[in-house]
Formats: structure tokens, C-alpha cells, sequence
């Protein structure tokens, strides 16, 4: 049952506190740095523990189960804990920004309510191309929201006006994100409304 795969997810869950008080203190640019390189280790081990199962044929219902609740604990709090602290604003929108997070969190939720409402039916809900692509761009403006934290001096001038260039990338593609989960979401919606009475 504790596989090597599930025991690198349940190390990535166990990270996620440590990953939030990292990220708690914005003016605390060795604290984002710390948090970046923990959160693209999160993501190796996500990698991995997925490779590692397929590989060696170790796939679990343990790791199933695990595997994507531990992916969407993770980008929930560090969500979560960027809007608290106002990292989630930028140039033209200010605090708009927590828009784009908050549909990605909804998504993750509804989602999540869907899957559980078609187990029992054995329907299951393939993830699709797209649904990949809105996760990368996710993983990417996460870890991008987070390097500006730690690098703030990482500036570029756009139109007279400068600003911190891992951050303005972290909220494009955060609103990229958001786009993608609306389009994907509905799909996964319209699956299960075939289902229900």
C-alpha cells in the first residue's frame, strides 16, 4: 500500500503547510525563494510519483485517490494564502486579479463534487488535452505569482511603466488558467448532466 509513488504523494501533502507559512510574509523575498524551490520540488514529485506508479506498474487505489486530492490541496492554499496577502494584484485591474483565482478554485470543488457524484454510476470523466494545458498554465502562474515575491527586483519596462516580469507573467497566465478551467470545467459539466434526472 505506502508504495514509493504514494509515499512521495503524501510527502507533497505533508509540504503544503510548510509551502503557506513560506508563503505568509510577502516581504519576505529568501521566504518566496525558499517557497519556489519547495513548491517546484512539489512538482517533481508530482511527476515522478505518477512515472514511478505507471513504470513499475505499481498503480494503487491509494495513489489514484491521493494523487489528485494532493494536486488540489496545493494550488487551493497557495491561492488561498496569495489573495490573503495581496499578491494577487497587479497594473489596470488591482485586486481583480483574485477573479482568476477564485474560478480556478470553484472549478477545482465543483469538479471535484462532480467526480464524486459519477463514482457511484462508474462513470469516470477522462481528462482531456485541454484540461492539461489549463493545468500547466495553473502550475506555471502559481510558480511565477511566486518568484516576483522572491525576486522583486526583476523588472522590465512595458509602455513607460516598469514592472516585476515573473509576476505580470504569473497573472497572465493565471488568467490564461481561468479561461481554460470555464471551457474545460463546462465540459466535465455537461458529462454529468447526461446523468442526472
Amino acid at each position: 500500500m505506502l508504495s514509493l509513488p504514494n509515499i512521495l504523494t503524501l510527502s507533497r501533502i505533508a509540504m503544503i503547510p510548510l509551502l503557506a507559512a513560506l508563503l505568509w510574509w510577502p516581504g519576505w523575498q529568501t521566504g518566496y525563494l525558499w517557497a519556489f524551490v519547495l513548491y517546484c520540488l512539489m512538482g517533481f514529485t508530482d511527476y515522478f510519483d505518477g512515472y514511478l506508479a505507471r513504470s513499475s506498474g505499481a498503480v494503487s487505489k491509494l495513489g489514484q485517490f491521493l494523487d489528485p486530492i494532493a494536486d488540489k490541496i496545493m494550488v487551493v492554499s497557495v491561492i488561498l494564502v496569495l489573495a490573503a496577502m495581496g499578491v494577487l494584484r497587479g497594473p489596470y485591474v488591482g485586486d481583480a486579479h483574485v477573479i482568476a483565482g477564485m474560478i480556478i478554485v470553484i472549478r477545482e470543488i465543483a469538479v471535484s463534487g462532480l467526480r464524486e457524484f459519477l463514482g457511484p454510476l462508474q462513470v469516470s470523466v477522462p481528462v482531456s488535452k485541454l484540461a492539461k494545458w489549463k493545468t500547466t498554465f495553473q502550475l506555471v502562474s502559481l510558480g511565477a505569482l511566486i518568484l516576483g515575491q522572491g525576486l522583486p527586483g526583476w523588472v522590465v519596462e512595458v509602455g513607460g511603466q516598469l514592472i516585476n516580469l515573473p509576476h505580470t507573467v504569473g497573472l497572465t497566465t493565471l488568467w490564461a488558467a481561468a479561461v481554460l478551467t470555464v471551457i474545460t470545467g463546462w465540459d466535465y459539466l455537461r458529462v454529468g448532466l447526461k446523468h442526472m434526472d
